[in-house]
C-alpha cells in the first residue's frame, strides 16, 4: 500500500511539473501572438503586415519607452544607406549601440539594450529585442562578436551620417 502512495505521490509531482510548464508555453504562445498581432505597438512587430511610409510615424517625436510600429522589413546594410530605412524601432536600437560605442563600451547583452530602451526586463519583451538585434545582425548592421552580445556593424556610423 505504501508503495502505491509513493508511486501516486511521483506521479502527482510530475503533473504538477507538466501542468506548470504547460501553462509556461501557453502564456508564451499568447504573447507571441500578441507580438505578432497587426497593429501591435510591441517592440517585435511584423514586419511584413505594414508596407513603407507609416503614417504614425513622425520626425522628431519624442522617444516613449514604447515602441514605434515598424514601417517595413530590414534591408541589407550597405555604404550610403541611411538609418531612415528602417523602422524607429530598430533605429532606436542602433542609437543604443551606438551611444555605447561612442562611449567606449563594450558590446551588450539584450537585457541591457531593454533597459537602455526603457522596456520592462521580461522574457517576452528581451526575446522580442534579441530577434531584432539578429536580424539586424543577418542584414549588416550589428555584429555579434559573442554569443548574445551586439554592437553595430563595421562602417555603421550615427544616424546623421547617411551611413
Amino acid at each position: 500500500m505504501d508503495e502505491l502512495r509513493e508511486e501516486a505521490d511521483r506521479i502527482h509531482a510530475e503533473l504538477t511539473v507538466a501542468e506548470r510548464e504547460w501553462d509556461e508555453w501557453v502564456i508564451a504562445r499568447s504573447r507571441v501572438g500578441e507580438v505578432l498581432a497587426p497593429g501591435s505597438d510591441s517592440i517585435a512587430g511584423p514586419e511584413a503586415f505594414q508596407g513603407p511610409g507609416d503614417p504614425g510615424e513622425q520626425p522628431g517625436r519624442p522617444e516613449s519607452p514604447e515602441a514605434a510600429k515598424p514601417k517595413s522589413v530590414v534591408p541589407v546594410w550597405r555604404a550610403g544607406l541611411a538609418w531612415s530605412a528602417l523602422s524607429v524601432d530598430y533605429q532606436r536600437i542602433l542609437r543604443v549601440l551606438a551611444d555605447c560605442q561612442r562611449l567606449g563600451q563594450s558590446p551588450l547583452a539584450c537585457q541591457e539594450m531593454a533597459v537602455a530602451l526603457g522596456l520592462d526586463v521580461v522574457p517576452a519583451k528581451v526575446e522580442a529585442l534579441r530577434s531584432k538585434a539578429k536580424r539586424l545582425t543577418a542584414h549588416g548592421w550589428l555584429v555579434e562578436p559573442a554569443p548574445g552580445r551586439f554592437t553595430l556593424g563595421k562602417g555603421v556610423t550615427g544616424p546623421g551620417s547617411g551611413s
